[in-house]
């Protein structure tokens, strides 16, 4: 089905605005403290590291191949402050799994106006529930990095495929994030994260497009301290709007 990427950046943007309503901003306030903290860590991880990785990283480079250095330079700095946040950010978003469910089930009770579009479970099964989830969303990630692991370490020997390799891992990043966020409102409807890939990939070009601004937000320093519960609301209106039916 075609669709547009950019309907899927308005639905992350429209998360800004819904967490700021009176019935959500309480449900915003774990999450959000969550995230300050990982990702506060992982901006100062990230600017302590980054040169040690990019001299590390270009000091394979073969002499003939030094003309390419002013292209592989940005090339490996997406790659690595990519997978830096990405990597602290599948560490919050365990940690602040069961809470996002509630804040997703908040959002819903807002836009659609009924109290009870879903079902209320205790906090404890919440948990329980939730962090299973992360767990096969993390499985299902680190099984399609294996490949793109190997590809990367292939491009130190043959830096040619570099630019391929640096286009296939925000590929990936923005197909996880999509899953990451659309899968709280979802799982509130007891719909399978099997069947959340095939109904997000239904609409491909509208979930990359929101996944894509997910990406850009988390590289923003500060910025990224919102991104959870703004994605994860977006999220929400987007399932409610686009997949639901």
């Amino acid at each position: 089905m075609i669709s547009n990427p950019f309907t899927g950046v308005t639905y992350f943007l429209s998360g800004l605005s819904l967490i700021k309503t009176t019935k959500i901003r309480r449900y915003v306030l774990i999450p959000l403290l969550i995230n300050i903290s990982i990702f506060s860590l992982g901006l100062w991880f990230a600017i302590n590291q980054f040169d040690v990785f990019i001299t590390w990283a270009l000091s394979d480079l073969p002499g003939w191949l030094s003309w390419l250095e002013w292209i592989m330079w940005p090339l490996f700095a997406l790659t690595f402050y990519g997978v830096v946040f990405f990597g602290f950010s599948i560490i919050a978003n365990i940690l602040a799994a069961p809470f996002n469910g509630p804040l997703a089930a908040a959002v819903e009770r807002h836009i659609t106006g009924e109290e009870n579009t879903v079902s209320n479970k205790p906090f404890s099964q919440e948990i329980k529930d939730s962090i299973i989830n992360e767990l096969i969303k993390l499985k299902y990630s680190l099984f399609l990095m294996m490949p793109l692991a190997f590809l990367s370490l292939l491009s130190f020997a043959f830096p040619l495929i570099a630019p391929l390799v640096a286009i296939l891992w925000m590929t990936y990043t923005v197909w996880i994030l999509t899953l990451e966020y659309a899968d709280f409102p979802m799982v509130n409807h007891d719909i399978s994260f099997r069947q959340i890939k095939k109904i997000l990939a239904e609409k491909r070009f509208l979930s990359l497009g929101f996944g894509s601004m997910v990406m850009l937000a988390t590289l923003i320093p500060v910025i990224n301290f919102l991104v959870m519960p703004v994605a994860v609301a977006g999220a929400t209106k987007m399932y409610l709007q686009e997949f639901k039916s």
